[in-house]
């Protein structure tokens, strides 16, 4: 199923808003890395972040621009026109001294690389990261046995402003996704089942649900959100792997987190 249409809000994220009974969206092609994230312009486009490729499609999920970048790009997010991806050159979820953390920003009209900035701060992996109120929110990777998650804050310049604590308990590989949307954070983890946590405008943490949003979830209008689905597949005849995608709707649920609407 493809949605027909997209729209436009007025929220600061300037997300995407879909008009069509039908609720889901798949990215045209299929990719060697599982997607890690997706964000919006508000103006028709998506970006598919698939660890060593960054995708532009249209509303329809067709192929616009595709670069490819170092692994491991993963979540994204969009703001003034550029696209910035929190992006590892180093090993994830290890005690300090082991990530090798950045931003890596691109045009969002062609994708070129624009610049890119270290983050030394972000110690255990950058795996994601979300743009709200003049600040860029980066996430990523927890050693096991650490009992919560990191948060660390940006400028626009990205000098780092704070480190937030999330009481979330450990979660495994820390944070995959993150977004912001009505007074509200959310970040997608892996697990089994995965989870989604919730935090408030001050990064208080008010909730944890068994629900996957762990390669993607960006806010739209009316409340709601896209989320992403990967799927592994073979090609080939059967001799190679690879990654499909889709974004699918869903919307707040206090009892499980989210729920996924039905066309």
């Amino acid at each position: 199923m493809i949605l027909a249409a997209f729209g436009l809000n007025l929220l600061p994220a300037a997300e995407l808003s879909p008009s069509s009974a039908q609720n889901a969206t798949p990215c045209e092609g299929a990719y060697p890395r599982h997607l890690q994230g997706i964000c919006t312009d508000g103006k028709g486009s998506i970006f598919w972040c698939w660890t060593d490729e960054l995708v532009k499609t249209d509303h329809n999920g067709h192929v616009l621009k595709k670069v490819a970048v170092a692994s491991h790009h993963g979540d994204l997010c969009y703001h003034d026109s550029r696209v910035y991806v929190a992006t590892n050159l180093g090993k994830f979820n290890q005690p300090a001294g082991a990530a090798d953390s950045w931003v890596y920003v691109y045009d969002a009209a062609t994708l070129a690389e624009l610049a890119k900035h270290r983050l030394p701060d972000v110690v255990h992996g950058a795996g994601g990261m979300e743009y709200h109120d003049g600040k860029f929110i980066v996430i990523g990777g927890l050693p096991p046995g650490v009992n919560e998650n990191y948060l660390y804050e940006y400028d626009k310049s990205f000098r780092l402003q704070k480190r937030h604590v999330l009481a979330s308990g450990y979660t495994l590989l820390g944070i995959q996704t993150v977004a912001y949307a009505d007074g509200a954070w959310w970040f997608g983890c892996y697990g089994k089942p995965a989870e989604l946590l919730r935090a408030d405008e001050n990064f208080q943490f008010t909730g944890k649900w068994d629900f996957n949003a762990s390669v993607g979830i960006a806010p739209i209008s009316g409340g709601r959100f896209l989320i992403a689905q990967n799927t592994a597949i073979k090609v080939d005849g059967g001799k190679t792997k690879a990654n499909q995608a889709r974004v699918v709707i869903a919307r707040p649920d206090e009892k499980t987190g989210m729920v996924v609407e039905k066309p």
